[in-house]
């Protein structure tokens, strides 16, 4: 996650006031993973390659799948920022910003419209803080997970007019709109959209309706 722009927000954060605050309020200013680009053929091969490799995956299906293959190939897990295309694609291990800006190159080298994602999800406190000590053991900041919560990324696949579908790239599967709550339930959603996408009613997620570039509380 691209973490280091938001640590000084954080820290201005009075605890109490985040306890009284809606699950996503810690990540209000939190902006989407972004890979860095050296200016250079290493990042341009990078780049390419994936898209050539989703092509390849894909082998002529549905181009509103999910592309899977990422999953497969690159485990979650903690990921230092700045983080650069060349360095991104030759990693075994990279964070769920890393697979969100994979899955967003593949889905706009097919041609299909494709927005970024934030996510609040719950979780125990035993499964917090076994991931804030796996971050720790890398030296990688934590400002991801809270108490019982989690920020993560994905991204919003348009299908249609103005539904979307949500995918989880670290997970390699749709979200289901149907949330019943319980660990790894989806608590809020911001989908990040400008344009002729940016205003009117907003996007349609199962019976949700998202408003883009706001936080839309699921549960």
């Amino acid at each position: 996650m691209y973490l280091a722009a938001a640590e000084q927000r954080l820290d201005l954060l009075d605890k109490e006031e985040i306890d009284r605050a809606p699950c996503h309020s810690r990540w209000e200013n939190f902006p989407f993973s972004v890979l860095s680009h050296h200016g250079e053929a290493c990042c341009d091969i990078a780049r390419e390659w994936l898209r050539s490799m989703d092509f390849a995956q894909l082998n002529g299906g549905d181009l509103l799948s999910g592309p899977r293959w990422i999953r497969q190939k690159y485990e979650w897990g903690p990921s230092a920022w700045p983080l650069h295309w060349c360095e991104a694609v030759g990693r075994k291990v990279i964070d769920c910003g890393a697979h969100a800006a994979l899955a967003h190159e593949a889905f706009e080298a097919r041609g299909v419209t494709s927005f970024r994602a934030q996510f609040v999800q719950s979780y125990s406190t035993d499964a917090v803080g076994q991931w804030r000590t796996r971050w720790a053991e890398e030296d990688v900041p934590d400002h991801w997970l809270d108490e019982d919560f989690i920020y993560h990324e994905g991204n919003a696949l348009l299908v249609d007019e103005d539904e979307v579908k949500l995918w989880d790239g670290s997970a390699g599967c749709w979200v289901n709109p149907r949330q019943a709550g319980g660990y790894g339930s989806l608590m809020a959603v911001r989908i990040f959209a400008e344009g002729q996408w940016g205003g009117g009613d907003g996007f349609r997620w199962g019976l949700h309706r998202i408003k883009p570039n706001h936080w839309h509380q699921i549960a």
